[in-house]
C-alpha cells in the first residue's frame, strides 16, 4: 500500500484520512491545530498509521509517495506546501501532491509548475459531497493534471470517494468545482423561493416536495435540504462563509473568462446579508431565511 501523508484534518480531511488508514495505507498526518492531529492518531493507531502527529508539513511528507492537502484557501495551501517547512521541500522525485482544497485554478497551475521543477507530480482535486460524503467515503473528486500522476493516486483516492474523474489539464478540477458551486447557488435560491411560495399558499410542503422531487424539479438539494428548509434547521452541512469563499473564486474566474454570472453574484450578495445577521456558520440552505425571517434555528453549529 502507498505511503501517504494527509495535511489538514478539518471536517473533511479528518474522516478522509481515516478512510485511508482503514484501507490499509500508512498515513502520516499534520494539522496546524496539533490537538486535532493528536486525537486522530489516537483513534487510528496501528500498523497503518504513525503513532504521533508531525510538527511540520515537511516532516509528515518525508518518504510519502502521495501527499494530500485539504485546507481552507489558496494562502492556506501555500503555507503547508511551500517554504523550507512545506511539504514540497521534503517530497521525492516521482511522488505526487494532491490538493483537495477548493482553491483557484491559478494556484493549481502555480503548484504544478513548482512540482515539475522537482519531478513531483501534481493533481488538483477539489471534492464535493460535504461532511456526510467524507464520513461515508462517497465523495466526488474532480481532477486536473496529467494522466501519469492521476493513475498513481486514483486507486488511493478510492478509499474515500465513489467517483474520481480526470477532467483535463491542470486547473480543470478547480474549474469543474466552480461549475458545481455556481449550479448549487442557483438551485438553492430557486428552491428557497419555491418553498416560500408554497408555504404562503398554505400547501403541505412535505407532500409537495415528495411529489415534485420525482419529476423535472428534483435535485440533490431538494432531496437533502428541502425538508430541513421547511423546518428552519440549518445546524449542519456546508457553512455560508465557506460558500462565499467559493463563490468569490467563481466570480473572479468569471471576470477573467468574460462569463456572465448574474445569478451567482446575486446569491453571493444574499449570503452576505445572512452573514451580517450572524449567519456565517449556517448551512447554505439558509438562503430561505431572507424570505422567511421568522425561521430562527436555535443552536447553530454548522461545519465547514
Amino acid at each position: 500500500m502507498a505511503e501517504t501523508a494527509f495535511l489538514g484534518l478539518g471536517v473533511m480531511g479528518y474522516p478522509m484520512a481515516g478512510h485511508l488508514h482503514r484501507a490499509g495505507h500508512r498515513v502520516a498526518v499534520y494539522n496546524r491545530t496539533t490537538a486535532k492531529a493528536t486525537r486522530w492518531t489516537a483513534e487510528h493507531q496501528g500498523s497503518a498509521a504513525d503513532t504521533t502527529p508531525f510538527e511540520s508539513p515537511a516532516r509528515a511528507a518525508a518518504g510519502a509517495r502521495v501527499v494530500f492537502v485539504c485546507v481552507g484557501n489558496d494562502d492556506d495551501v501555500r503555507s503547508v506546501v511551500l517554504g523550507p517547512d512545506g511539504a514540497l521541500a521534503a517530497m521525492s522525485p516521482g511522488s505526487v501532491l494532491v490538493d483537495h482544497t477548493t482553491a483557484s485554478a491559478e494556484l493549481a497551475r502555480e503548484l504544478d509548475h513548482l512540482c515539475r521543477q522537482v519531478a513531483v507530480g501534481f493533481v488538483d482535486a477539489p471534492i464535493s459531497g460535504g461532511q456526510a460524503g467524507a464520513e461515508q467515503g462517497t465523495l466526488t473528486v474532480m481532477c486536473g493534471g496529467d494522466h501519469a500522476p492521476f493513475d498513481i493516486v486514483e486507486p488511493v483516492m478510492a478509499a474515500y470517494s465513489s467517483t474520481r474523474t480526470l477532467i483535463g489539464p491542470t486547473g480543470s478540477g478547480q474549474l469543474t468545482k466552480m461549475v458545481n458551486q455556481i449550479a448549487i447557488a442557483g438551485l438553492l435560491q430557486g428552491l428557497s423561493e419555491a418553498i416560500d411560495f408554497g408555504l404562503r399558499a398554505d400547501l403541505d410542503m412535505e407532500r409537495v416536495l415528495a411529489t415534485i422531487s420525482k419529476g423535472a424539479a428534483g435535485s440533490w438539494q431538494m432531496a437533502n435540504r428541502g425538508s430541513t428548509m421547511v423546518e428552519g434547521r440549518f445546524d449542519f452541512g456546508f457553512a455560508i462563509e465557506w460558500m462565499r469563499k467559493d463563490l468569490g473564486i467563481c466570480l473572479a474566474e468569471g471576470e477573467r473568462l468574460g462569463a456572465e454570472l448574474a445569478v451567482t453574484r446575486l446569491v453571493d450578495r444574499y449570503y452576505a446579508e445572512l452573514v451580517a445577521t450572524d449567519g456565517a456558520r449556517w448551512d447554505t440552505s439558509a438562503l430561505i431565511r431572507r424570505l422567511r425571517p421568522g425561521i430562527d434555528p436555535a443552536d447553530v453549529e454548522t461545519t465547514d
